[in-house]
């Protein structure tokens, strides 16, 4: 039975008994209205398209924020799945690209929304609502996943009466769900560092998780992903936009290249040699095709897709979320006198731009020489002299919602650009550096091809050897990765997020820039989630 992601239905349900209402999109998930006191009950599992449903939900609910799209409080089939923020605005894409990229030298955003601009300066506290939400987001998934889990073991599918081919393909769901609940206890880890662990074998209804180390946190994860490997589709196998084994591998070599951060041990081999298996035996192709194509509207089908190890599929006519997701990424980056048609867009929201520090990586910043650097310049000024003003600041134009070849998309006001969260280009430079690093079982030279085969597709010159330095691979990894929800963690790992030693514009709150405290390279814990579970330690410095 397959699940078309590129036309998924993007349903919003609450789990722990909470409410629920779905919605179809189109044919192949069809999925009805139930009503909401059956949810998650045995009424609900007696139809064998309620194990897809949930599945769904796990996907969809990486770009959608609440029920019905950006959902509407108003309204309590419709509301959002995190109570104090908007739909919109909680966004599990969305909130990822707040922490990951507005606290660095990659983005800036003008808007004044509660507490928003204190992520643009490194200046935020406890009381933050996105940090809030962040967390929120991430154990709401968590919650999701393991309820499904509860409800599909062996036990509970025997005495429902589910076929064989059924129970082959919940099987497989069970592993999909882990993995994406794997994915949010890396997010949370790697964010806010000591955190809960919850699973399907902790009790439903009110109790206090027990906070873990990160240490913990780290092993559990690890010991997971390890274990995926067993039940995970084969690569390459899967339907696009669901994972399989190579996700996995990738999330493990990530978990391992930062291994340093979040346990105080080098990883740096292990993770070599996962990244070397997923280029040489993965099934997933180097994306021959120019940059651009990665970003534009059919990079699901554009060649692009080669590449993607795991996307967080967009589709202008199966998504309602208005502000979510890439909505929110391709709308906030318009404004001052560009051109929302020419981005394939109704409008702009005046809000996202890079800063001054940024821009410098690029030789060229009219990317002729190195055509990632896509910067609109017309009006805007380099340097941004006010935070609030959309034309201080150069603006981005990494992502199109065009197709690679200039006809439209589908709709203009829904993008139907795939996010691209896990992709190969990344596990070249994740080698790279863990080679750099020292890597036992690294091969520089391999290193160094992988390297110029990246810099080759940007139009960008070779480099030798010698220029191959862990200094060079931050940069790169900014080039090539910019605005794909990597730059906090990359700096972090590097000794570069907190404190002087590398400075841009508004860090710290002034115009220049300034150090800051090296305790911000965690998050604190928020302070509503500490009030609501009492036995939450904050971290160090909050």
């Amino acid at each position: 039975m397959k699940i078309s992601f590129k036309y998924i239905s993007y349903f919003f349900l609450f789990v722990l008994g909470l409410s629920m209402t779905l919605t179809s999109c189109t044919d192949d998930l069809n999925v009805t209205p139930k009503d909401d006191d059956e949810f998650l009950s045995e009424t609900f599992f007696q139809d064998p398209g309620s194990y897809k449903e949930v599945l769904a939900k796990l996907y969809a609910g990486l770009y959608v924020g609440g029920n019905d799209g950006d959902g509407d409080a108003s309204v309590p089939s419709k509301s959002p799945d995190i109570a104090g923020l908007g739909g919109d605005f909680s966004s599990y894409l969305r909130l990822l690209f707040v922490t990951q990229e507005f606290s660095t030298d990659e983005a800036i955003i003008a808007w004044a929304d509660g507490a928003l601009p204190t992520l643009n300066s490194q200046t935020w506290s406890p009381a933050n609502e996105f940090l809030e939400g962040t967390f929120s987001r991430a154990f709401y998934h968590i919650s999701v996943a393991n309820e499904f889990l509860r409800q599909t073991t062996d036990e509970k599918l025997a005495a429902r009466g589910v076929d064989a081919n059924l129970k082959t393909e919940i099987a497989a769901f069970r592993a999909e769900a882990r993995f994406l609940r794997a994915f949010s206890y890396y997010n949370l880890m790697d964010l806010f560092g000591n955190v809960p662990i919850t699973t399907e074998k902790d009790p439903v209804g009110f109790f206090y998780p027990e906070q873990k180390t990160r240490a913990e946190v780290f092993a559990f994860i690890e010991s997971e992903l390890k274990d995926l490997d067993n039940s995970l589709v084969t690569s390459r196998q899967n339907e696009y936009g669901r994972v399989d084994k190579t996700a996995a591998k990738f999330l493990l070599a990530q978990l391992y290249l930062n291994s340093k951060v979040y346990t105080g041990t080098d990883r740096n081999n292990d993770a070599a040699v996962l990244c070397n298996e997923i280029i040489t035996s993965s099934g997933y192709k180097f994306a021959n095709v120019p940059y651009r194509y990665l970003f534009s509207a059919d990079n699901n089908t554009n060649g692009a897709q080669t590449e993607f190890i795991f996307p967080i599929v967009g589709d202008g006519n199966a998504i309602r979320a208005t502000g979510g997701g890439m909505s929110f990424i391709m709308h906030a980056s318009i404004g001052g006198s560009m051109d929302a048609a020419s981005r394939g867009m109704d409008g702009g929201w005046q809000g996202i731009r890079t800063r001054r520090e940024f821009v410098n990586l690029f030789p060229d910043e009219t990317a002729t020489a190195d055509n990632r650097g896509t910067f609109y310049t017309a009006g805007q000024a380099k340097d941004i002299a006010n935070v609030g003003t959309f034309t201080d600041g150069y603006a981005v134009t990494k992502y199109i919602n065009k197709k690679a070849d200039g006809s439209a998309a589908q709709r203009i006001d829904i993008p139907d650009i795939d996010f691209p969260m896990f992709r190969l280009t990344d596990v070249y430079l994740m080698y790279a550096e863990a080679t750099v690093r020292g890597a036992s079982s690294g091969n520089i030279t391999t290193a160094l091809g992988y390297i110029n085969q990246i810099r080759a597709r940007a139009n960008a010159t070779s480099i030798s050897a010698a220029q191959l330095t862990l200094d060079f691979i931050l940069d790169e990894r900014g080039r090539e990765l910019f605005w794909e929800c990597h730059r906090r963690t990359d700096l972090i790992r590097f000794g570069k997020f907190t404190g002087g030693s590398k400075i841009w514009q508004w860090k710290g709150g002034t115009m220049n820039g300034t150090a800051t405290e090296s305790y911000r390279d965690l998050m604190p814990i928020p302070a509503r989630n500490i009030q609501a579970n009492p036995t939450l330690k904050q971290n160090p410095g909050y």
